[in-house]
């Protein structure tokens, strides 16, 4: 991580100003590989100390605070690019937060004497606006005021009316004028996409009403299904049996299916031994966390139990770890406790769940659902069946997404974008086990995993908003249990004289099989490239 300076070792590299104030930018860079991030700064001692804490933190602050630092990194991202002297021959807005980049290309252009229409058609030329949020509550809208004072000396300079600006961001069904984020970057790019093919569909039908013209299915926003870096969240052991079995240089070639078509011939107790190493060295972890947090008087007696000290390597885990989102139902499998204790507690085929996750500082409801999971893991009735592990971050989710057996996603269709936890999980043989929404819809083969419920979500449902969920949610939970008793469980207890569970395996293996090639970054990123960063480059 490297900071960037200017010839005369100045961190300041572009100044934006927000509303009266001048708001100086610096940068860090982290070279990936053979890629270049670049990480934007206001921490200079050049700006107001408010101003200072616009880079600190994601997702704080109140509306004020957000659309400053959408400004800084849509406006002053472009800015920081120009003084760096990159000139990029693509424009890739990923979500609505990035939109104001566009507002900050058609000044450019008017400034070279481009009308508003010329100077728009020019932008669209090179750029896309990925969505990845079914949701309409999760796209950024400002007040109009807001807007209006926060950009009132971009606009002066840029030649641009508060009408103008407006009428990019508006969304015709808004009678309080505010301004869209993702209304601004769908009127400002050529092309956009979702990140599955369900998500494609439900974000054609939220933004049909900036198309009304046309049918839903005319809308001009298509779909790249997302995909996880496979060399990253691999697994030692199973990178380990893959490296055996695969040939020479297949990471190289892991986009190609027919690499992973070999899997199938991957022995059987070979797959198995890798998976209870990964499992052991996984548990192993998490009581290293617990007795080094416990070692700083950090943990009571009680919450040891909860940290997962009592997991045990033999008994069937699920793992759940993500984002706590009220959609993404954490909760929906204590919806029946007698249940569920009853699966938890068998005395020949127990069952063991480890959560992990945060909420987002301003969702109350989800924060909820923690204390929901974190009260039921301290339940001495459970047994040490239910662990909620505290600060998950990326090095806790490798372990986890190859560490455990069965990986569960509830979310409620079809507000799931993509999911790519589950990606991760399943290229290293854990099964997944979730609602048909995301990616999840695509991928289940009907032998790489298990589905929770049906696909019956209808277009009326989600027009209803929310019509019916509590019965949906009931539904889906009584499939949940019913799959667990039926199928799940007694497929992973179901051992031959070696002691191998030949009927999971299998299922590993199609979860790997299915997964590596389709749902890799490497496809989705020749995707991208095929169909929109290559055409547009040979303009």
């Amino acid at each position: 991580l490297n900071p960037i300076t200017t010839a005369e070792g100045e961190k300041c590299l572009a100044e934006v100003r927000v509303g009266d104030r001048l708001v100086r930018i610096g940068a860090w860079r982290i070279d990936v590989g053979c890629t270049s991030i670049y990480l934007l700064d206001t921490d200079l001692p050049e700006n107001d100390p408010e101003d200072q804490e616009l880079t600190a933190q994601l997702y704080s602050g109140d509306e004020r605070m957000r659309i400053r630092q959408e400004m800084i990194l849509g406006i002053g991202g472009v800015r920081v690019l120009r003084a760096l002297g990159i000139d990029p021959a693509f424009w890739h807005l990923n979500e609505g937060h990035t939109s104001f980049l566009s507002l900050e290309r058609l000044r450019e252009t008017m400034e070279r004497g481009l009308t508003i229409e010329a100077g728009l058609a020019e932008i669209r030329s090179n750029s896309l606006f990925t969505t990845h949020t079914p949701v309409a509550a999760g796209h950024d809208r400002f007040q109009r005021d807001l807007t209006t004072t926060a950009l009132s000396f971009f606009m002066e300079r840029a030649g641009l009316t508060p009408e103008e600006v407006f009428d990019l961001g508006a969304e015709p069904d808004d009678t309080n004028g505010m301004l869209s984020m993702a209304a601004l970057a769908l009127r400002t790019t050529g092309a956009c996409n979702g990140v599955s093919r369900r998500h494609g569909e439900v974000a054609r039908r939220m933004w049909h009403k900036l198309w009304p013209e046309g049918s839903v299915d005319e809308v001009p926003i298509s779909h790249i299904t997302n995909g996880v870096h496979v060399p990253s969240w691999l697994s030692r052991e199973i990178r380990g049996v893959l490296d055996a079995h695969l040939g020479p240089g297949w990471l190289d070639r892991h986009y190609e299916q027919t690499i992973w078509n070999l899997v199938t011939d991957i022995p059987g107790d070979e797959l198995w031994l890798a998976h209870q190493n990964q499992k052991q060295r996984t548990q192993r972890m998490l009581r290293e966390r617990t007795r080094r947090t416990w070692v700083h008087g950090d943990l009571k007696a009680v919450q040891v139990v909860a940290s997962g000290l009592l997991l045990d390597p033999e008994v069937l885990t699920i793992g759940f770890a993500r984002r706590f989102a009220t959609y993404k139902r954490a909760n929906l499998i204590f919806s029946d406790l007698d249940r569920l204790t009853r699966l938890l507690l068998d005395d020949d085929r127990p069952v063991q769940i480890v959560f992990a996750g945060k909420a987002h500082p301003r969702d109350e409801h989800g924060q909820g659902l923690i204390r929901q999971v974190y009260q039921l893991a301290l339940n001495p009735a459970l047994e040490g069946r239910i662990a909620f592990i505290e600060d998950y971050d990326l090095h806790l989710a490798h372990y986890l997404v190859s560490g455990v057996d069965l990986w569960m996603n509830t979310p409620r269709p079809p507000m799931e974008a993509s999911g790519t936890s589950g990606e991760k999980a399943s290229i290293n043989g854990v099964p997944q086990f979730s609602t048909l929404d995301g990616w999840w819809l695509e991928a289940f083969s009907g032998e790489n995993g298990w589905p929770i419920g049906t696909d019956d979500w209808s277009h009326e449902q989600e027009a209803a908003g929310g019509t019916g969920v509590e019965e949906q949610d009931a539904k889906d939970a009584d499939a949940l249990y019913e799959t667990l008793e039926s199928k799940i469980i007694p497929l992973y207890y179901e051992r031959n004289d070696r002691g191998v569970p030949e009927g999971w395996v299998a299922v590993m293996k199609e979860s790997i099989r299915t997964t590596g090639a389709d749902f890799s970054s490497r496809r989705m990123l020749l995707e991208y490239i095929e169909r929109f960063y290559g055409p547009a480059s040979k303009t």
